[in-house]
């Protein structure tokens, strides 16, 4: 099964002088405080200054934005708006890539989520003028995804440690504490085993590794970049090599990556492939833009068909500037 696309077919909803959109907003009613505001001030900016028909289906479980986004008729909404995290998009976008048929509708987000890493990507706005502004009369730009076990994801798969992380993680703590909860989890599976190896086969070459991040973007757990050359904008991912194991490479893995270093260490690859296998302890965790989505073994490729996102017009996905800043060891 592959996403659906829109077609190139007449793009008058595109115009800014075209007719005020119908946006359905999916919304994961969890996000209060600050969250819960910014969204209730993005509605009310897209209904009263940009005078768009907006309807609102709120999530009530887990695996509701997909069912949701999968239910979605033809013509009868010009955008899917969807309001939250990562997990929430993912299940969105994984609703559309279900149709049978191409629905022909752009993918919007408001950001309410905690890393935020494909709105960061796509260098959405994340103040409500901006994001409604962008739903109401920004155009759409196709995006290519990764598919993992079946599962399509749009930045990024990981196998290792970061995926233990995820798996570690309380849903309900994640809620009080937000990324510290992350932080929280990495101690506990540093003071673990870090010794664990995996066999990956890229190209049709093996590798055995402490960890693996198969990204389809640059951007990793925020903006922190492990694939500087990986691009949205073309079909593709990159495969990055974590090659030794143990407590202290993992730190000074993470390390690296935060301080934007990454590129230099020698134990660190990262190879551009089309497909990707993945072995190791049966049952070990695989994360795919933070949730945990199978187990191990997996396959993972390059989707066959890309999706339409709402985006600025103005923005280079996978740029020159952001691979000269990052280059990598080949």
């Amino acid at each position: 099964m592959t996403p659906t696309v829109a077609s190139p077919a007449p793009d008058a909803w595109l115009r800014p002088d075209a007719k005020p959109r119908r946006v359905l907003v999916i919304h994961n009613p969890v996000a209060g405080g600050r969250r819960a505001l910014r969204l209730y001030a993005t509605i009310e900016e897209l209904a009263q200054r940009h005078g768009a028909n907006v309807t609102v289906w709120a999530t009530s479980k887990p695996g509701d934005a997909e069912a949701m986004a999968a239910a979605v008729k033809s013509g009868r909404y010009d955008v899917i708006a969807v309001a939250g995290g990562d997990g929430t998009i993912s299940e969105a976008i994984n609703g559309l890539a279900a149709c049978a048929a191409p629905v022909g509708i752009p993918l919007g987000i408001i950001p309410l989520g905690t890393a935020n890493v494909l709105a960061h990507e796509l260098g959405l706005p994340f103040d409500p003028s901006g994001t409604a502004a962008l739903l109401a009369t920004g155009g759409g730009r196709p995006i290519h995804l990764g598919v993992v076990n079946g599962r399509y994801f749009s930045m990024m798969a990981g196998v290792g440690l970061d995926a233990r992380v995820v798996d570690g993680v309380s849903t309900r703590f994640k809620r009080v504490v937000g990324k510290a909860a992350y932080a929280t989890s990495t101690l506990v599976q540093l003071c673990g085993r870090t010794d664990h190896v995996y066999h990956v086969k890229v190209n049709e070459e093996s590798w055995e590794v402490a960890s693996v991040v198969v990204a389809n973007g640059r951007f990793y757990g925020g903006r922190f970049v492990c694939a500087p050359q990986a691009s949205l904008a073309v079909p593709g991912l990159h495969v990055c090599l974590f090659r030794r194991p143990g407590q202290w490479n993992a730190v000074r893995y993470m390390c690296s990556i935060a301080m934007g270093r990454l590129h230099r260490l020698p134990d660190y690859r990262v190879i551009p492939a089309g497909t990707v296998s993945i072995e190791g302890p049966a049952g070990e965790p695989v994360q795919a833009d933070g949730d945990i989505v199978a187990r191990l073994p997996v396959q993972i490729a390059s989707a066959a068909r890309p999706l339409p996102v709402l985006a600025p017009a103005s923005l280079t996905l996978g740029g020159p500037a952001s691979r000269a800043s990052c280059r990598h060891r080949l």
